[in-house]
């Protein structure tokens, strides 16, 4: 049986939401979904390093036999190259 048949899934969710809201990752932008035997992340996050981050942590929480699929955005902080023309 797939974790998500026994109602498994639904719990590995949330110990991972949990995870990313703790004191040491303290992220709540990341939605986290489980969708064909896999953990899919999705969202926007501050760094390349807060994205590994993440990633490191929800892979220690599933395990090596659970595939981590990730479209985590890196939000861009540069400033604006133009201004911004209003009508």
């Amino acid at each position: 049986m797939k974790p998500t048949d026994t109602g498994e899934g639904a719990y590995r969710v949330a110990r991972i939401r949990e995870r990313l809201a703790g004191d040491d990752i303290a992220e709540l932008g990341v939605r986290v979904e489980e969708r064909a035997g896999a953990v899919l992340l999705t969202g926007t996050v501050s760094s390349p390093g807060q994205r590994d981050e993440i990633l490191r942590a929800v892979e220690d929480e599933v395990g090596a036999d659970t595939p981590v699929r990730s479209d985590l955005v890196i939000a861009s902080t540069a400033a604006p190259e133009a201004h911004e023309e209003l009508p």
